[in-house]
């Protein structure tokens, strides 16, 4: 089913409101939503909040025999869910384009890019790896899922810790966290992912982290996953409006200044939260 189309007086007023480099949620057409992170009392499971719109991450940990062509490498698998909690606009049982388009991109931006390494991961060559798996469960619609998919994922990864294993020839013997410290995950850099929209009317300037009604008006979208480092991990911009390329590595620069920002603020978030758990290991 196709969510209805805005009607003709609210994408006036959108239109007109742009171009005066206004936008309905008082924000600055290069302002993102402040995120808000809720930790559980599982390592890896993350709620994060852009606005209105809400993800829950969760990653579990297993260990699995490795693929015989990668026997050095753990397995990371990814899988996104949107119900019709998020919106009525979606369906239950078959998964939506914007389902599957968020779980590709979720898939390029966090496991493509090498973010976490996988070879440390394996335990026993050839044999026994751990396998994460990332469960991200959109629960609330209110625009640009995707930012905040890729945020709640990212955190997720940061935030748990794998179970400490010892080998004693082919013998594994996995330690709970009462015994031993559990351990981070080795990663190599943080990609953030930040969504511009582009308008038909060439005077309105493109947004950053669209609303729900500025998704649906828009001409096109581009979304550049980047790290701290300036390091461009993927650039996705299917169809819409053309874009000249000095237009493209301005808001590269803008996406280099909102992803150093928000960096700061996870890894502040994440020792907050690392700050207040209390570990016994007896």
């Amino acid at each position: 089913m196709r969510p209805p189309s805005p009607s003709i007086p609210e994408k006036k007023f959108l239109y007109d409101a742009l171009k005066q480099s206004l936008r309905l949620d008082g924000r600055d057409m290069l302002d993102l939503r402040t995120p808000t992170f809720t930790f559980g009392p599982e390592l890896g499971w993350v709620e994060c909040a852009m606005g209105k719109t809400r993800v829950i991450a969760q990653l579990d940990a297993k260990m699995v025999k490795p693929l015989p062509e990668r026997p050095f490498e753990g397995i990371i698998t990814i899988h996104s869910e949107i119900s019709p909690m998020a919106s009525p606009d979606y369906e239950p049982g078959r998964p939506s384009e914007e389902e599957v388009t968020l779980t590709r991109m979720l898939d390029k931006v966090l496991r493509r890019s090498d973010a976490i390494d996988k070879e440390s991961l394996c335990i026993l060559a050839g044999q026994r790896v751990w396998q994460l798996r990332l469960t991200v469960h959109v629960l609330a619609d209110a625009g640009n899922i995707l930012d905040c998919s890729c945020l709640a994922g990212i955190v997720a990864f940061k935030h748990f810790r794998k179970p400490e294993v010892e080998v004693i020839g082919d013998e594994v013997i996995v330690h709970s966290p009462s015994e031993r410290a559990p351990i981070s995950l080795a990663i190599h850099h943080t990609p953030f992912c930040v969504t511009f929209a582009f308008f038909p009317d060439a005077l309105t300037r493109p947004v950053v982290d669209p609303s729900l009604l500025e998704q649906r008006l828009s001409a096109g979208l581009m979304s550049i996953a980047m790290n701290a480092q300036r390091e461009i991990c993927v650039l996705h911009k299917a169809g819409g409006v053309p874009t000249a390329p000095e237009e493209v590595l301005r808001l590269i620069n803008v996406a280099s200044i909102l992803v150093k920002d928000l960096d700061k603020r996870v890894e502040a978030k994440l020792l907050e939260d690392w700050e207040g758990r209390k570990v016994e290991v007896r």
